[in-house]
């Protein structure tokens, strides 16, 4: 079972679809790590575009759907309530397997440090249990 669903996401996350890029979120520990799900259909809307005939969900997607799994790890904490987590840098990002449509991403997100509105997480996602991309994610959290 799921700690939070989509609507629970939501409350959370300021984003909404079509960019909203995680379904659930299956484990959490608050401000530590979050493990989230994004079932990746043909529905996609950048599958239109990327690419007619061979759809890949773009790396950058994948980037995104880890942010939005380390945010919801930390913004679902009181004190962070009601803000929103920027980007402020990626690093050491590296895409090892295409995903498709039918694949079920899974989403590691882990805080290493915050201080102040400023933090970096460290993030994996895989899909049936193969390394598809990781990266250093640096965060700002702000209104």
């Amino acid at each position: 079972m799921s700690v939070y669903t989509t609507t629970q996401i939501m409350e959370i996350l300021p984003h909404r679809q079509p960019f909203l890029m995680i379904d659930t979120i299956e484990e959490l520990e608050p401000g530590l790590r979050a493990v989230g799900r994004k079932c990746v259909t043909f529905g996609e809307p950048y599958f239109a575009g990327h690419f007619p005939g061979n759809p890949v969900m773009p790396g950058v997607l994948i980037i995104e759907a880890m942010a939005q799994t380390g945010a919801v790890a930390l913004l679902g904490q009181p004190q962070w309530k009601g803000k929103t987590a920027y980007f402020a840098g990626i690093d050491k990002a590296r895409f090892k397997k295409m995903v498709r449509p039918g694949d079920v991403l899974m989403i590691e997100t882990k805080i290493l440090w915050v201080k102040g509105p400023m933090g970096k997480g460290e993030a994996t996602a895989t899909v049936d249990g193969k390394l598809a991309a990781r990266a250093e994610l640096t965060f700002a959290i702000g209104e």
